[in-house]
């Protein structure tokens, strides 16, 4: 894991990191379409050269409240591949990419039933410790309790 990149960015005020190399793209959301009987924490469904998305509110999948979708402003999301499936993970921002400086670490502080339900721990980087986000268990939702690989 060392000299890994990641891809950091907010998310309901906390600066996390996701692998950079599970992230295919960092796209600006336009459109979004609702998804009728879907679980809460997806958003909708967008579009990104011909691909449909399913938008992860990131926000609700951590059950940290909704994020608030205003016209006009810009919404960012990082792209990923899971299964066979894109998906759009919804973010405050996208701040920056960096080379991980450690393995990752188990959490040593609670910070909360969401963030350690995607968590897999904790990495040094040249930006100090960042925690280490699980894209899989965002995907998932609240209340998916993902198996150890």
């Amino acid at each position: 894991m060392m000299n890994e990149l990641l891809l950091v960015v907010s998310i309901a005020g906390s600066r996390v990191a996701f692998p950079a190399a599970a992230v295919e793209s960092v796209v600006e959301l336009e459109a979004l379409i609702p998804v009728p009987r879907a679980p809460h924490h997806v958003a909708g469904l967008s579009a990104l050269r011909s691909r449909v998305l399913t938008v992860i509110d990131c926000k609700r999948s951590l059950e940290f409240g909704t994020t608030e979708r205003i016209e006009g402003e810009i919404h960012e999301a990082a792209v990923v591949e899971l299964d066979g499936h894109h998906y759009a993970l919804t973010v405050d921002a996208v701040e920056d990419v960096v080379e991980t400086l450690s393995e990752p670490t188990q959490l040593r502080a609670s910070m909360g039933a969401g963030w350690e339900r995607v968590s897999k721990g904790i990495v040094e980087t040249e930006q100090g410790p960042l925690l280490l986000v699980d894209i899989a268990g965002l995907v998932a939702g609240p209340g998916v309790e993902l198996r150890a690989a």
